[in-house]
Order: C-alpha cells, then structure tokens, then sequence
C-alpha cells in the first residue's frame, strides 16, 4: 500500500471549509466526516482532515495559533499545468479565499499562493523539470 498523508487543519467554520474544498473541485469522505470533522480527498493517497477547533484540540494541548497572523506551515499542492494552476487558484479566490503573494513564473515552475478562509496557505505548483536550468 502506498504511504497516505493526512494534513490535519483546526477551521472555525466546518460547513464553510467543506463549501470551500468543494467548489476547488475537492469531494470528502463521508465515512470520516460528522459534525466536528471532514476528510476532504484530494487524491488517492493525499487527505485533509478539517477539523473544529475543539475536535483539534482533542489531539494537541498547545494553543492553536491564528493562520491569518502567522504561518507555521505552507502546504504545496502540484497540478498538472499552469492553466490548472491558475484554475485552482481563482477558485480559491472566488470562494472566500486570499491569495498571499503574486504569481511565481521561473519559467520551469509556475506557482500561486492562496489562503482558506482560515488563513492555511496552499501552494499550487506546475513544474516542467525537463526545462530545470542545468547550471
């Protein structure tokens, strides 16, 4: 089997974070979702478990800090194209996201940043190593 990564995220809004990952095209699981919790599927073997603040507590007996302020992490999602790249993107835009720095074209590499409404930043990336400068 392959490895599975479960990214474990504390939202405010659990019926607004799904409305979210739903319309950038991402379903969830119900078998794992109730009313504290929603495993949103982006691949076969990548998840993202959003979960309320008190169920993310439940796991953690450290503050949870505020992702509008401060960044512990920045999560990088690859997609198939730079068209894909700026599809993803826009619909994190128009659905109450913010994006949190201008686009990155290293010809090579293309990418953009958005933030969920809850202020976690998500990398969309589109990268053709065929085109990696050699030196």
């Amino acid at each position: 089997m392959p490895a599975q990564i479960f990214v474990n995220l504390p939202i405010r809004d659990l019926q607004a974070s799904m409305a979210y990952y739903k319309a950038l095209g991402f379903d969830h699981n119900p078998q794992f979702t109730d009313d504290t919790a929603a495993c949103i599927v982006i691949s076969d073997t990548i998840y993202v478990m959003v979960l309320t603040y008190d169920k993310f507590n439940q796991f953690t007996d450290l503050p949870i800090p505020d992702a509008k302020e401060g960044r512990q992490a920045l999560y990088a999602l690859s997609r198939d194209s730079r068209d894909a790249v700026d599809q993803i993107a826009e619909a994190g835009l128009a659905n109450g996201g913010r994006e949190t720095r201008g686009k990155q074209d290293m010809g090579f590499m293309y990418s953009r940043a958005v933030a969920d409404p809850d202020g976690h930043t998500w990398e969309y990336v589109w990268m053709d190593m065929s085109s990696f400068p050699t030196e």
